[in-house]
């Protein structure tokens, strides 16, 4: 019956999106400033040695610099928090691990624009709350440095902009720190998918399924659940549609064209704020679940889910449908795949293996052995010993490093922060309009079919 609800609800929305196409909400896009050109496939001077400075260090922060001490090559110099006490006790961990001490800042909200300012950082990391992101990439890049951010590193179409403008003027990498695209079976699928083994991929499916409740006292000063409270639509989306965009070369062949957005009233979180803490907040503006469709410009489709309310499994859904084969992670990982189209050596013994059902235990490790992606064989193993959501956290910092230090490009650019994020600005204009399409702007400006496929440098 899910999987029904599921279909009917994807046609339902599919449905509007055919219906409204003619009447789709104009998203403007800003002319590129004088002088500019794209960053597609942006390089740099080579980096041997990178020197990080970290600005956050409450949830994310300290893992990411323990996790930087495991990479050869980086120089951690300085660190940032408005709280003393976060910067020393990460401090604390550096020494104990051979490093020498960090420069500290702390004291006040406004103390980060020193640490951008510093002419011994080549890296600015930030894991702070949302509604700083933006305004840091920003100055680090003016201050002369490559910026990675934490998800979602934008949170309106003014800060997306700035952040590509500033990229490309300053000529700096600005990253987001998209965990999930790092993940061992988003990798290895991946691959399968550009090995051509799930053939054309036509539609995907991702979402951001974490009942929070647990966890909402331990946001600095509430500013999570205070963004929940005052913006509507999908606020933490880029989990979920990161992987799938890979998958779909967004703006490298293929481009998001636009979105439908639908949700339900908001009972749980305000719920929870009144039993928990005894609030009664009468326009809590977010719902429970919010769904969104995404056409593309090759007539493929995403669903993208928001809920981080429900009494559901954790779930990031991440399916790919393509017109030889499929891939799920959540609930189960799993392929279906024609045996027709696999590797006889892998399907020996299973002459009943259809596309009704997933390939069975033995063949799906097989199938994962195989195309296990490039990236992953090599540091594998110590991905899983650092750690890290299992070890995708390590991989997606060691790939920052090592493109920096090669002087490649990096595996996300500012267009794929941009995309990913938007969705945050444009399901609240949709859902605000009775969910009216809503246009996604091309952030490349004109530039998304200038690269044909994703490709990770070596």
């Amino acid at each position: 019956m899910k999987k029904i609800a599921t279909v009917l609800l994807g046609l339902l929305l599919f449905s509007s999106l055919n219906a409204f196409s003619q009447n789709v909400i104009k998203t403007p896009v800003p002319a590129r400033p004088a002088g500019q050109t794209d960053v597609l496939e942006l390089k740099t001077a080579p980096l041997p040695v990178v020197r990080v400075a970290f600005i956050g260090l409450g949830m994310r922060g300290p893992g990411a610099v323990q996790r930087m001490t495991h990479i050869p090559g980086v120089e951690i110099v300085a660190l940032c928090d408005v709280e003393q006490k976060n910067t020393q006790k990460v401090n604390e961990m550096l020494v104990k691990r051979g490093f020498p001490k960090a420069q500290e800042f702390y004291g006040d909200r406004e103390v980060w624009k020193k640490v951008t300012a510093l002419p011994n950082v080549d890296l600015i990391y930030i894991a702070t709350d949302w509604k700083s992101h933006a305004k840091m990439g920003v100055q680090a890049m003016k201050d002369g440095k490559h910026v990675a951010i934490e998800v979602p590193s934008a949170m309106s179409m003014d800060e997306i902009w700035d952040l590509i403008n500033t990229s490309e003027q300053t000529r700096k990498h600005c990253m987001q720190l998209e965990n999930c695209v790092y993940d061992f079976f988003e990798l290895t699928t991946l691959n399968m998918v550009q090995q051509g083994l799930l053939g054309d991929v036509i539609h995907g499916e991702g979402a951001y399924i974490h009942g929070l409740q647990p966890y909402w006292d331990e946001y600095w000063n509430d500013w999570r659940m205070d963004f929940n409270k005052e913006r509507r639509g999908d606020v933490y989306p880029t989990h979920g549609l990161g992987p799938v965009c890979q998958a779909m070369n967004i703006h490298r062949g293929d481009k998001l064209n636009y979105l439908v957005s639908v949700d339900t009233k908001a009972i749980g979180n305000p719920e929870f704020l009144k039993k928990d803490r005894g609030e009664d907040v009468k326009n809590f503006r977010n719902g429970d679940h919010t769904c969104t469709l995404i056409g593309t410009e090759k007539g493929k489709s995403i669903l993208i889910e928001h809920n981080v309310t429900s009494p559901r499994p954790y779930n990031r859904m991440y399916q790919l449908t393509g017109t030889k084969g499929f891939a799920n992670k959540y609930p189960v990982e799993g392929y279906a795949l024609g045996s027709e189209d696999l590797d006889p050596a892998l399907t020996k013994n299973h002459e009943n293996l259809t596309t009704h059902e997933f390939v069975p235990e033995d063949v799906r490790k097989a199938l994962m052995e195989k195309y296990k992606h490039p990236i992953a064989k090599d540091i594998e193993e110590q991905a899983k010993q650092v750690g890290g959501h299992g070890g995708m956290d390590f991989i997606m910092d060691y790939r920052l490093i090592y493109c920096l230090q090669k002087g490649l490009p990096l595996d996300m650019d500012v267009y794929d922060l941009a995309e990913w994020c938007s969705l945050i600005p444009l399901t609240e204009i949709s859902l605000d309009n009775n969910s009216a399409p809503v246009e996604i702007p091309d952030f490349t400006r004109g530039g998304w079919n200038k690269i044909q496929g994703l490709k990770f440098a070596q």
